[in-house]
C-alpha cells in the first residue's frame, strides 16, 4: 500500500527532576532493558518513574546514533526497515542493523563500544528485506566473572546462522558450535532467502530456542517451520518440534513458522510460540482440516521441546491471520483471583487470554459459524473462535455504508469497488470475484504485540484497520502474465490450482476506502474483560503525497511499552514521531520528531539513581514501505539535565 487520573508528586535530584512513586508503588530509579519484551515473558513494563505525565512534555533528543547501514534498494537487493529493540545491561546498549551486524553503545552517551559483523550478503532475496529485530542475552554462571562469554548475545540472521558473542568484546563464542555458530539450515525443504531469520531466540534453561521466517505465497509445499531448540554453552542441538511436519499423508503443505518473537515462564520450563500460516495462504484445499499447530499458542516443554499445550486462534487459515504478536505472560487479577495467563492479540483484531499451564480460556470462547467458501476443492472451517471478552480491537465487517473517501469521487469509485466485492464479514474466504478481507493483511494486531500493566490490568494495544482486496485467480489464467493488467501483488502458489491477486482498498487518491481511523491505540481492562480507551494512533497525512485535512489515525508496525510513570510510548506509524499517551487516559501528551518511522519497539532504562531515564527507538523506515524515508538512526530521548 502506496479515563481516572493519579496524582504524582516531584522533586529535583541533581538537576533532574524526578518523580516519586504513586501510593503504593515502590520506587525504583535504577533498571535495565534485558529481554526484547522487558522481562522474559514480554510484558513491556519499566518501573521507572523519573519521566511522568507531568514533565514528559520536557522530553529532548538526548544523543543519536547512526548505524551506517541501510539501504534503498536502488543498488540492488532489498530495501532496510531498522526493527530493532535494543537490550541494555552491564551498562551497555546491545542493537542490531538491518545487516545483522550488533553494535554495543555506551548506554548514556550512545559513544561505540565494538562491533560485530557476521558478513550476510545484503544483496540477497530475503522476503521480507533487510530487517532484524534484535538479540538475546544469556549468562554462563559455571563461569568466572572475568571469563570470556560469560555473558553472552544470541543472533539468529538473515542467511539462517545461529551465532554467540561475546557481550564484552563481541568476539564469536569459539566454544558455540563451530567458531561461535551453527547453521539453521538443516530443516526440510530448506531454501536461501526463502527461509530466514528476523527476531532475536528465546532463553531458558541453558537452551537457546529459535524459529524462522518463511516467504509467503510462493508454493504448497513450502520449507519446514521447525522450531528448535540448541545447548547455550555448546550449540549442540537438543530438540525440535514442527507444527505441521512434512510428508503428513494426504498433505501439501509447511510453513506454520514461528517467525515472530517468543516468550518464556522459567519457573514453569516453558516456551510459549506464536506460529503462522501454514503454506499456501489463500488456498487450503490441500492441507484439509484445521492444520494444527498452524496459527497458534502453543506451550513447549523448555528441557524437551514436548508439546504441553497448544490453542489455535484460526482453523484452516486463507486470510494470512499468521499469529504475529509476541504473546506476553500477564497475571490478571480477576474476581479477586489472580490468574497466571499468556495473552495473545491477533491479526484478526481478538485479544484471547489463556491460563498459562492448561492453555484453557479465562473468557468463554465460542466456536462461531463463519461464511463458506465458494471456490472448488476449498473446506473452510465452518467455525472459528471468538472470545466472549474483551470485545474486538477493529471493526470485522466492511459495507458500501462505511466507505469514506476526501472527495466525492473518492467516495463513489470506493463505493463502486466494495459493491462488486464478496463481504460477509470476517472470515469470508478468498473468492473468485475478490473478497474484502477485514480486517486487512496488516491486521488488526501484527507483530507490534502489546504491552502490560499490572498495577491496573491494563493491556495496551495497537491495531490496524486497512481492509484488504483477495482474489484468487484460476491457474491457466494466472500464468497468462497478459492478464495481470491490475496494480496489485500477483502471488503464484505454485503446485496449487490458483494463484493469488492482493491489494489494499484504496481510493484514487492512495487513502483507505474505509472510514478513519486506520490505526487505534487501545487499552484493555483485563480484569474486567473490557475496553477502558481507545484513541486515534498517528496520522497518515503526506502518504502517496496527500495533504490537507487528512482525519488522525495511522496503520503502524512497531509496539508499545508502559512505564511506572503513567506512560505508553510508542511509535511504529506512517509518520515518523514517537509519541506519550497517558496510560489512565490515552490522552496524547508529546510527540517527538524522528528522522524516520520508527517501526521498532522503543526501551526504556536508567542506569544510577542520580541518572536519567533514556527512552531509545530505532527510526529507520519499513522495508515494504517505499513510501517512507529510510534512515540507520537510533535515537535516545531524555529530560533535560537542569
Amino acid at each position: 500500500m502506496r479515563g481516572i487520573a493519579f496524582t504524582c508528586s516531584a522533586l529535583a535530584i541533581g538537576g533532574l527532576l524526578i518523580a516519586a512513586a504513586a501510593p503504593g508503588r515502590e520506587r525504583v530509579d535504577v533498571d535495565d532493558w534485558p529481554s526484547y519484551g522487558h522481562d522474559a515473558g514480554g510484558a513491556r513494563a519499566s518501573p521507572l518513574v523519573q519521566i511522568t505525565r507531568a514533565n514528559v512534555s520536557r522530553l529532548k533528543i538526548a544523543w543519536t546514533f547512526h548505524t551506517g547501514d541501510a539501504a534503498d534498494g536502488r543498488a540492488g537487493g532489498g530495501r532496510s526497515g531498522f526493527e530493532s529493540t535494543p537490550l541494555v545491561v552491564d551498562g551497555r546498549l546491545y542493537v542490531t542493523t538491518p545487516f545483522n551486524r550488533v553494535i554495543a553503545l555506551d548506554a548514556e552517551t550512545g559513544a561505540v563500544r565494538w562491533t560485530f559483523d557476521p558478513k550476510i550478503d545484503p544483496r540477497a532475496d530475503y522476503g521480507d528485506g533487510l530487517i532484524n529485530r534484535g538479540v538475546a542475552t544469556w549468562v554462563d554462571e559455571t563461569m568466572r566473572a572475568e571469563e570470556p562469554c560469560r555473558r553472552r548475545l544470541f543472533e539468529a540472521t538473515l542467511d539462517a546462522r545461529l551465532i554467540a558473542i561475546d557481550a564484552a568484546t563481541g568476539r564469536p563464542c569459539e566454544g558455540f558450535g563451530s567458531s561461535g555458530e551453527v547453521t539453521l539450515r538443516g530443516v526440510g525443504g530448506y531454501e536461501p532467502g526463502v527461509y530466514h531469520m528476523t527476531s532475536p531466540p528465546a532463553v531458558v534453561d541453558n537452551v537457546v530456542v529459535v524459529g524462522s521466517a518463511i516467504n509467503d505465497n510462493m508454493r504448497a509445499e513450502m520449507p519446514s517451520g521447525v522450531v528448535r531448540a540448541y545447548d547455550a554453552r555448546t550449540g549442540a542441538e537438543r530438540w525440535r518440534w514442527d507444527p505441521v511436519p512434512l510428508g503428513r499423508s494426504g498433505m501439501k503443505s509447511g510453513a506454520a513458522n514461528a517467525w515472530s518473537v517468543m516468550a518464556v515462564d522459567p519457573a514453569r520450563h516453558l516456551v510459549f510460540v506464536p506460529t503462522g500460516s501454514a503454506s499456501p495462504d489463500y488456498y487450503g484445499g490441500d492441507r484439509r482440516g484445521d492444520n494444527k499447530w498452524a496459527n497458534s499458542i502453543v506451550a513447549l516443554r523448555s528441557q524437551s521441546g514436548e508439546l504441553a499445550w497448544g490453542f489455535q486462534l484460526v482453523h484452516h487459515d486463507l486470510w494470512d491471520y499468521d499469529s504475529a504478536s509476541p504473546p506476553l505472560l500477564a497475571t490478571i487479577t480477576r474476581r479477586g483471583r489472580r490468574i497466571a495467563a499468556v495473552i495473545a492479540s491477533n491479526k484478526s483484531g481478538l485479544v484471547y487470554a489463556l491460563n498459562r499451564e492448561t492453555g484453557e480460556p479465562v473468557f468463554p470462547i465460542d466456536e462461531r459459524p463463519v461464511p463458506k467458501s465458494d471456490i472448488p476443492g476449498e473446506e473452510a472451517s465452518p467455525t472459528q473462535p471468538f472470545p466472549t471478552a474483551p470485545p474486538p480491537l477493529v471493526p470485522h465487517r466492511m459495507s458500501p455504508d462505511d466507505v469514506w473517501g476526501l472527495t466525492a469521487a473518492d467516495r463513489d469509485a470506493c463505493a463502486a469497488r466494495v459493491e462488486a466485492l464478496r463481504s460477509d464479514g470476517i472470515f469470508t474466504p478468498p473468492s473468485l470475484q475478490g473478497t474484502i478481507e477485514m480486517p486487512g493483511v496488516l491486521g488488526g494486531a501484527n507483530w507490534s504485540g502489546a504491552a502490560f500493566d499490572a498495577r491496573r490490568n491494563l493491556l495496551v494495544v495497537n491495531a490496524n484497520i486497512l481492509p484488504s482486496v483477495v482474489r484468487l485467480v484460476p491457474r491457466a489464467e494466472f500464468d497468462d502474465e497478459s492478464r495481470r493488467t491490475e496494480d496489485g501483488e500477483y502471488a503464484v502458489q505454485r503446485g496449487s490450482p490458483y494463484g493469488m491477486f492482493r491489494r489494499f482498498l484504496q481510493a484514487p487518491s492512495g487513502l483507505p476506502c474505509v472510514r478513519p481511523p486506520w490505526g487505534v491505540l487501545t487499552a484493555v481492562d483485563l480484569a474486567a474483560g473490557a475496553i477502558r480507551w481507545q484513541v486515534p494512533l498517528g496520522s497518515m497525512r503526506g502518504f502517496g503525497g496527500v495533504s490537507g485535512d487528512v482525519p488522525p489515525g495511522s496503520f503502524s508496525l512497531g509496539g508499545p511499552i508502559v512505564t511506572a510513570g503513567d506512560l505508553v510510548f510508542i511509535a511504529g506509524t506512517f509518520d515518523p514521531y514517537l509519541r506519550a499517551f497517558d496510560l489512565v487516559t490515552g490522552r496524547e501528551l508529546w510527540k517527538g520528531e524522528l528522522p524516520a518511522s520508527g517501526h521498532a519497539t522503543p526501551i526504556t532504562y536508567q542506569l544510577r539513581a542520580t541518572g536519567r531515564q533514556y527512552v531509545v527507538i530505532a527510526a529507520g523506515g519499513h522495508a515494504k514501505i517505499s513510501e517512507e524515508k529510510v534512515s540507520d538512526a537510533l535515537v535516545a530521548f531524555a529530560l533535560p539535565r537542569n
